[in-house]
This record gives structure tokens, sequence and C-alpha cells, in this order.
């Protein structure tokens, strides 16, 4: 159980950071370079990903060691893709539909993607015997 904690809380500080990398450059691009904000948000949010695998492979998940580091990032771009397509779901009812702005609804589109990111990359990135040993 232990193991299981701190791997959230790499994974917090991993994800802030990317999230930081993804909002600032969501906000650069719609608001400097004039850029829709669901585009903008889409780039940006594809620009964290890398940063996102890079930390989460390194500091987060422990994968296997002689693993396929293309399949094992094609399945993190995948399941990127599907948190990609939740973003762009969330941003769009919360803006376009709620009305909400779209620095704030940014900010509750990334905290649903985050737990689904952390579950999602637990059960198909990491390997299971690390999930084991955590029982």
């Amino acid at each position: 159980m232990r193991k299981l904690i701190n791997q959230i809380f790499k994974f917090g500080i991993v994800g802030f950071i990317c999230f930081g990398v993804d909002y600032a450059i969501m906000i650069a691009l719609t608001e400097l370079a004039g850029i829709d904000y669901l585009i903008s948000s889409g780039i940006s949010f594809s620009i964290s990903v890398i940063v996102n695998y890079i930390l989460s492979i390194t500091l987060v998940f422990k994968t296997k060691k002689d693993a396929n580091k293309i399949k094992e990032f094609v399945v993190f771009v995948v399941l990127s893709l599907i948190g990609l397509l939740l973003n762009q779901v969330i941003m769009w009812v919360s803006v376009d539909v709620m009305g909400i702005f779209y620095m704030l609804a940014k900010i509750v589109a990334t905290g649903i993607v985050m737990v689904y990111n952390f579950i999602s990359r637990k059960i198909f990135i990491e390997e299971k015997g690390m999930q084991e040993n955590e029982k």
C-alpha cells in the first residue's frame, strides 16, 4: 500500500508539471496566437503527452527493462488519445454548452483526465509484477 501511495504522489508531481506545460501552451496559443481554444487545447495536450511519457516511464511506472519501447509508447499514446477525446468533450461541454470560462474548464477537464490516466497506465503500461507486489 505504501508503494501505491508513493506512486500516486509521484504521478501527482508529474501531472502537475505536465499540467503546467499543457496550460501554459494552451493559453499562449489562444491568447497570444489567436488560435481557437479547442485547437490550442488539443495541441497543448499533445505536447504534454510527450513530456508525460518521458517523466512517467522514468519516475512513476516501473516497466519491463526489455519491453519494446515503441510498442510501449504506442500504447501510451493510444491511452492518451482516449484521454484527449475525454478532455475535448469536457472542454466543449463546459465552455460551449455550460458557458464556463475555458481556463476554468481546463482545470476541471485535467482533474478528470488525470484519474483516467493513472488507472489506465497502471493497468496497461506498468509491469504486471509491480502491481502484485503492492498488494
